[in-house]
Formats: C-alpha cells, sequence, structure tokens
C-alpha cells in the first residue's frame, strides 16, 4: 500500500488508514470556516473531515431526549438478543426479519403502541448505521396492520388524579420534612401540568415568586428538545393547605435549598440531600398516596398529575387555549380528549330523562 491513504467508513464515521496505522488525534478547530476538501485531499484535510463526521454523529445522538435514548437502547438491545436466537441478521435486518419479530412481540401480548416504538428504535438504528431502513417495506407495513386489528389501538391511560383526590392526598401526608417536600411536589405537580421529567428537572433558579403566584421557567421539555423555553404561571390558592405557592416556599425553606435541584431524595433520618429525584420517584410519591386514601396505586402514575389538571380544567369549563398554555401541549388532539372525558356529565343528553 506504500503511502497511500485509504477512506475507512463504518458507524456512521471516516476513519483514516495508512501503513503507519496512523489514527485521528486532531483536534476540531472551531475557526475553521472554509471546508472545502481538494482534489487530493492532504493528510490534515482527512484528519479534519474525520473529526468533523464524528462530531456530527455526537451531535445527531444528542437531538433525542436522554430517556427516548434509553428507550431506543432498549429496544435495540431486545432485537438483537432475538436476532441472535432466531440465527438472523440484526443490522442490516430484513424485512422478514423484522415482521417475524414485531409477530412474536404480539404473540408475547405486548401492546401495538409498544410495537410501533420498538419499530422506530429499528429504524433509527439502521439509519444511524447508514443502512436503509427495513420497517417500510410493505411486509412489515401489513403485519402491523393486522395486529393493531387484532389486538386494537386503544391505550391503557392511568387515572387523572382529580382535585379532591388530591386535597385527599393532602390530607393523608404527614408534617415531617418527607411529608412536606411530597405536599410541594403533588400540588406543583398538579397546578402547573407537568410531565414527570419536567417536574424534576427544575433547579431553584426556575422559580421566582411574585406577588400574584409562582413563575416557573420550564427550560426544556418533551416537545421543547432545543431548550427555547416557556414560562409557566402557578396562582396561590384558595386556601393555604392547597396553596402550591405556599407549599413550595415551606419545602426550599424546611430543606434549605439554596441552589440546584429543587425536588431531592430524604435521607433516612429527615435531611434533605443533595441528589435529585428522578421520573420514577415522582410515580412512587403518586402511588403511595393513592394507596394512603384506599385508591389502587396500579392505577395511578406521575403523569396522573398532568393528566388531572386537565381533565379537571376541562370539567371547570376552562379554554382549549389556556389549558395548553398551561401543559405546554402542542396539539389539541390529547387536550381535546380530556376535554372529552371531563365533560362526560355536562351538558349531557341523557341527563333528566328518565
Amino acid at each position: 500500500m506504500g503511502g497511500q491513504v485509504d477512506r475507512v467508513r463504518g458507524a456512521g464515521c471516516i476513519g483514516i488508514m495508512t501503513t503507519e496505522n496512523w489514527k485521528l488525534s486532531a483536534p476540531i478547530d472551531p475557526t475553521v470556516t472554509d471546508l472545502t476538501i481538494p482534489a487530493t485531499p492532504t493528510t490534515a484535510n482527512l484528519v479534519e473531515l474525520g473529526n468533523l463526521a464524528e462530531a456530527a454523529k455526537l451531535f445527531a445522538s444528542d437531538a433525542k431526549a436522554p430517556s427516548t435514548r434509553r428507550a431506543y437502547r432498549k429496544d435495540w438491545a431486545q432485537f438483537a438478543a432475538w436476532c441472535l436466537g432466531m440465527g438472523l441478521i440484526d443490522l442490516p435486518a430484513a424485512p422478514e426479519a423484522v415482521a417475524s419479530y414485531i409477530t412474536s412481540m404480539a404473540g408475547q401480548g405486548r401492546r401495538p403502541a409498544t410495537i410501533q416504538r420498538a419499530l422506530v428504535s429499528i429504524s433509527q438504528a439502521h439509519k444511524m448505521a447508514n443502512h436503509i431502513s427495513p420497517t417500510t417495506g410493505a411486509v412489515v407495513r401489513e403485519t402491523l396492520k393486522g395486529i393493531r386489528r387484532t389486538l386494537g389501538v386503544a391505550q391503557k391511560q392511568k387515572a387523572a388524579a382529580l382535585p379532591e383526590n388530591i386535597k385527599a392526598m393532602l390530607g393523608a401526608s404527614s408534617d415531617d420534612i418527607l411529608g412536606i417536600r411530597d405536599r410541594a411536589l403533588l400540588l406543583l405537580g398538579f397546578t402547573g401540568g407537568f410531565r414527570r421529567s419536567e417536574l424534576v428537572a427544575l433547579d431553584v433558579n426556575d422559580i421566582e415568586f411574585t406577588a400574584d403566584g409562582i413563575v416557573v421557567t420550564l427550560r426544556r421539555s418533551k416537545t421543547d428538545q432545543e431548550g427555547e423555553g416557556r414560562k409557566i404561571g402557578i396562582p396561590y390558592g384558595s386556601s393555604p393547605v392547597t396553596c402550591p405557592v405556599r407549599s413550595l416556599r415551606r419545602w426550599i425553606e424546611a430543606a434549605g435549598i439554596e441552589d440546584g435541584a429543587i425536588f431531592r431524595r430524604v435521607g433516612r433520618w429527615g435531611h434533605a440531600g443533595d441528589e435529585r429525584l428522578d421520573g420514577r420517584a415522582v410515580a412512587a410519591v403518586v402511588q403511595r398516596y393513592a394507596k394512603l386514601i384506599g385508591m389502587d396505586p396500579k392505577k395511578f402514575a406521575g403523569h396522573s398529575l398532568r393528566a388531572g389538571l386537565a381533565t379537571a380544567a376541562a370539567r371547570a369549563g376552562k379554554s382549549e387555549r389556556s389549558i395548553m398554555n398551561q401543559t405546554g401541549h402542542r396539539s389539541v388532539t390529547m387536550v381535546r380528549k380530556y376535554i372529552r372525558e371531563g365533560s362526560l356529565f355536562i351538558d349531557n343528553a341523557a341527563a333528566g330523562l328518565l
């Protein structure tokens, strides 16, 4: 091969191989603006191109939320393991192999929504590896249609935590530091209509106490991956017991929080630590209090707070726009579902007929 330079492609990046087994080492120069590659590339040009390709790969991976990337990795690992057990190639996979895989998922009782997500994960893995996605073939599409017709597409929704439920949960809480935290979490999560990931991501600097209530700056969310941010107003409650503003202030003061995460783990000896709660902890709090008030905890989750706000607001006659401003929904489709559920007995056609 002599001094000839070959370009070797693999896993979405460009590497360089010479007789000296030379490797990429030069850092990306942020001042370089001219990326024109000469007709006869020099070693320096090839190094720069390889580093830029690697940087592009990193940016592409950051385009998805961490929770989404975790879900993709889990789905892909399961598909790869299935292919290994069946003696099939996973990358690139044949459309027939993917169709067989989702058929096996359906046979195991997996929901259509879960199967659809697996297809997205398989597709993303192929695209990142510069392969054509096997999920768009007719055999996969028709198999998925059959699964959806057979199993149905209605998803099991967690119960909404309505105002009466929230009040009962507050009444079941203790007055120690754990109870103080949980009351603040339940009230802020409900009145803000927050996703659980949004709630646990809040820092002290994201909160501004004003004469009218709290202004919460949500710096990033599921529908705002680029961090444009938005502000949410949380008004004072009608009583100190149900007031999210007073409850949050009490928690911050009791825990001695001056900066960093708002919602943190409480240690065995009743001290607030530095560790931020995760989304699963929010679900655990809601489920624990659901059980305390005599409700089935399996029917509740972290999303119950958000669903409760949207449903209760719809029941109270709040407009679609006001609900979407609070929850951050981009589409009216889901909001209208909450409105329908909240309005089932408002102006009901069967009311008073018998």
